[in-house]
């Protein structure tokens, strides 16, 4: 599949196949996350694979009860929780150099991205959970100081098709040489 058809098809699925996903398709997904770009290389991202049916449901479990995301968690084959290295990017010399402060969430953003684009090209679902108690999912998974959960995202062979949802026309969010410049 194509990059820029990767892009356009991928869907956030949230009902999953039993079917487990093998070995070779799962370290070719995280290949593709290693292989991100980050801040001066850092590679602040760690990727924890979880394929344990009660480790996956005390994940479940940090998400709300109103998440959609929840069953898809508790029942996918597996669930990729991604963490950060706190304090590498963004910074030098143990500076933060950057007015947004440490730049470990958008580094992971593009990792899972990657991954996320592959698992799709792959004919593998997932969906990017951002809304669950990251503090307890470290609990959980003994994610040791120093490092945070970022977010995780289950992933496995789709049991549902999504619709393409609408999107902005360039020319609403693309200016030219100024903001509000068509």
């Amino acid at each position: 599949m194509e990059v820029l058809e990767a892009i356009k098809t991928r869907r956030s699925i949230r009902r999953y196949k039993a079917d487990p996903v093998d070995e070779k398709t799962l370290t070719t997904v995280l290949e593709a996350a290693r292989w991100a770009p980050s801040w001066a290389n850092t590679q602040c991202w760690r990727f924890i694979v979880v394929r344990d049916a009660k480790t996956r449901s005390e994940l479940a479990d940090t998400l709300t009860e109103t998440n959609p995301a929840r069953d898809a968690v508790r029942n996918a084959p597996v669930v990729i929780v991604a963490c950060a290295e706190l304090g590498k990017s963004g910074s030098k010399g143990g500076q933060v150099l950057t007015d947004k402060g440490d730049w470990f969430m958008f580094d992971v953003a593009l990792a899972m991205h990657n991954l996320v684009l592959a698992a799709h090209s792959l004919g593998l679902g997932t969906v990017y959970v951002g809304l669950f108690d990251a503090k307890k999912a470290a609990q959980i998974l003994a994610v040791p100081q120093g490092y945070c959960v970022v977010a995780l995202t289950p992933l496995g062979y789709p049991d549902e098709v999504k619709d393409p949802r609408p999107r902005k026309e360039l020319s609403e969010i693309v200016f030219q040489e100024r903001w509000g410049h068509s």
